[in-house]
């Protein structure tokens, strides 16, 4: 089944309801055939977590599945292996989004800084992103976090710089938003315990506040998706059907308006279930076991 965006926009705009497992099941693969804008990378494997150091043949292999599906890789880090994911994904003719992870570890947000300078002086780097929610979960004051801001632009003067965080952060700070080049938004429903027939309305006003925040400034949309499994957050309720809606939807949607958009994400990772509850260890499109889910 060939991409027909007149048939999926339809669809989409009645909330898929009344098709087939078997109908959805093939939207969505059509879909994940044609290819996304960009994908968020998953590195660890089972068994490792934040912190473990990765191997060279894992960020290969794991480059080598995502390839076909898509042009932009994102990663969150440049310690502790991640530094391969850039380099390796250029080789393979992928696009890169590179993050330098900023939390209240003074040293490691130093090695961070640096190792993002490091790769896109070596032309690894299509996007500089300096710190993910760092506001969000309030590990940095404001201006710590501007200075470092200022400390990749600096150093890299012909490289886009950036900052990732909730959409909505950028209307609450705005000296954040102008020193970026770009404004990269996470924009999530389900975290906001958004019913999946609401989602797609909902993540359009998520971005138009980015935009509107943003003064001009390019809105990418760095992180959306939604879990398989796990237990509800209110009116939000994880499902492979919803799963599967929620992918055509907002794919859907990013290439009839051409809306920039990195899913998230690439694999399911056990070691989430941590921070975000049974739901986190089921946002990829592919399994733990690297096996697509449809």
């Amino acid at each position: 089944m060939s991409f027909n965006p007149d048939k999926i926009l339809a669809l989409a705009g009645r909330n898929l309801h009344g098709i087939s497992r078997e109908e959805l099941t093939d939207l969505y693969q059509a879909l994940l055939q044609e290819g996304m804008h960009g994908l968020c990378f998953s590195p660890y494997v089972e068994g490792q977590q934040p912190g473990d150091t990765l191997t060279e043949e894992q960020v290969r292999r794991r480059l080598e599945i995502i390839r076909p599906y898509t042009k932009w890789v994102r990663s969150f880090s440049c310690t502790e292996g991640n530094e391969l994911i850039p380099i390796i994904a250029k080789e393979m003719g992928m696009k890169t989004l590179v993050g330098a992870w900023l939390g209240k570890d003074d040293q490691i947000n130093q090695e961070e800084v640096e190792g993002l300078i490091r790769l896109a002086n070596e032309g690894y780097v299509d996007i500089a992103a300096v710190g993910n929610e760092v506001m969000y979960r309030k590990d940095l004051t404001e201006d710590e976090l501007l200075n470092f801001i200022q400390k990749v632009k600096q150093a890299l003067p012909k490289t886009v710089v950036g900052y990732v965080d909730a959409y909505y952060e950028f209307e609450h700070r705005p000296r954040i938003t102008e020193a970026c080049d770009v404004i990269l938004a996470n924009c999530y429903p389900y975290w906001e315990g958004c019913a999946l027939d609401y989602s797609l309305l909902y993540i359009k006003d998520m971005y138009n506040r980015a935009v509107k925040a943003g003064n001009g400034k390019k809105v990418i949309i760095t992180e959306t998706g939604w879990p398989s499994q796990g237990t509800p957050l209110y009116g939000a309720v994880p499902s492979d059907e919803n799963f599967m809606k929620y992918f055509i939807n907002i794919q859907t949607w990013s290439k009839l308006d051409d809306i920039p958009v990195f899913y998230f994400s690439s694999f399911d990772e056990s070691w989430k279930v941590g921070a975000e509850g049974d739901v986190g260890a089921y946002w990829g499109i592919w399994e733990k076991d690297e096996q697509l889910k449809y």
